[in-house]
């Protein structure tokens, strides 16, 4: 068997959760394999709505098994946080949770770091959600960091504390910040304690168990791929790789057992934070998009900026992804809006092109784009892609050719069960 792989294709938002959630049932074991508490992916089921940070997507169906990978960084306290939460739910997340011991920990002092990092920047900051992230990644490329395997061995307070003082010489460099380290870490510590319930395993052996059973295997991305830290917008970036390749590294598996992978795109583009956007609208416009779509982040509440879909853009994280099928969600927020665009070229050193330049903020770059006809019925109630009005199955059809990649389905609300399948792509 193999691993099928789906993700964002966009600055994140996309809407992974759902549709990990709507596909869970069709796998034994769901796989997150990067980023940390900095994700936020919104579900909602039987009108309640839930955002997941690091457990899997596919803790909500019964009988599979979700496990967070060794590429995973945890934050013990938003862990607990979304246990409890999971457990008011009537969820025994015991039950179907099992942890890589590779997967490295976020401490308090990493969120101090991030913090203070992010002040010393000032105008220049990347936008950061302050989870700990980028520093807690740098230790583990330095070779400083703690593992989840490491929180039941006897010398493991030593441990952290090296580090923790590690921490504090580096603050050093920051002015004083607000933070109540005393407090932060006794929460922490309580934290540890309770993650000693969840089961640990040896991650890369658990999945390719799986595959060698021929189990099905579903690897759940987070952020977005132009946020990947190799082949994103960098700096403005997160500090992992959210693209396919991430998967291998993230789990444990080689190249060869990657199988169907699922790109995500919304029907038009947001993103939040600082960098490069070329099809950002500073307009009434936007700010419709905006209102329209509930464009506000799931981890830090921030407005997210709004813009046309960007063909180039997406041709980009298809071929770095090798992305074999799309799904496209929120195009019911398109509806109402008589006409919009997308870009389908990008216009830079005197060329017309759909080539992504090596630097998305470079002075001159325009986009060219396409006018689009809208619709003013509301489609958020429809179940068959077939009833859809003509407009909207134009739009999508366009998209697809331009994108030359199948889009298999199309989300039309934000609950499980408004995702219509579209055939005609499937047997196409």
């Amino acid at each position: 068997m193999q691993v099928d792989v789906l993700l964002g294709l966009q600055w994140g938002d996309e809407g992974k959760g759902k549709i990990v959630d709507f596909l869970a049932n069709d796998y034994d074991l769901v796989c997150r394999f990067q980023g940390g508490p900095n994700a936020g992916h919104t579900l909602i089921i039987n009108g309640t709505k839930t955002v997941l940070h690091t457990i899997p997507s596919g803790i909500f169906r019964q009988d599979i098994t979700n496990l967070i990978g060794n590429g995973v960084v945890i934050d013990p306290c938003t862990l607990v946080e979304e246990m409890d939460t999971l457990k008011g739910l009537g969820l025994n997340v015991l039950d179907s949770l099992v942890i890589a011991k590779r997967a490295h920990l976020i401490l308090p002092t990493h969120r101090m770091l991030d913090a203070a990092s992010e002040v010393a920047k000032g105008s220049d900051k990347i936008g950061s959600t302050l989870r700990g992230i980028g520093p807690t990644y740098m230790d583990k490329t330095g070779r400083n960091g703690v593992r989840m395997g490491d929180i039941l061995r006897t010398d493991f307070r030593k441990r952290y504390d090296t580090l923790k003082q590690k921490h504090l010489g580096l603050l050093k460099m920051y002015p004083e910040l607000d933070f109540d380290l005393e407090a932060e870490e006794e929460s922490w510590w309580a934290g540890i304690e309770q993650l000693k319930a969840i089961p640990q395993v040896n991650g890369e052996y658990f999945v390719n168990s799986f595959l060698e059973k021929g189990k099905r295997v579903l690897a759940e991305g987070a952020q977005g791929s132009m946020l990947d830290i190799d082949f994103g917008t960098y700096p403005f970036v997160t500090s992992s790789n959210t693209v396919t390749s991430g998967v291998c590294s993230g789990l444990g598996v080689a190249p060869g057992r990657i199988g169907r992978v699922i790109g995500i795109t919304k029907a038009y583009c947001t993103r939040v934070g600082s960098g490069p956007f070329p099809t950002e609208l500073h307009s009434e416009t936007g700010e419709e998009l905006r209102k329209a779509g509930g464009e506000f982040g799931a981890t830090t509440g921030r407005p997210r900026r709004c813009g046309w879909l960007d063909i180039p853009q997406l041709k980009y994280t298809i071929m770095i992804n090798g992305v074999t099928e799309l799904v496209m969600t929120k195009a019911d927020v398109l509806t109402g809006f008589k006409h919009f665009e997308m870009a389908v070229k990008y216009a830079y050193d005197g060329k017309s092109t759909t080539e992504l330049p090596y630097d998305l903020q470079r002075d001159g770059l325009t986009c060219e784009y396409e006018d689009v006809a809208g619709w003013m019925e509301d489609i958020s109630d429809e179940t068959d892609f077939d009833n859809l009005p003509e407009t909207v199955k134009s739009y999508i059809a366009r998209v697809e050719e331009l994108l030359e990649t199948p889009i298999t389905y199309v989300s039309v609300g934000p609950e499980r069960e408004a995702l219509l399948t579209r055939t005609a792509a499937i047997t196409a």
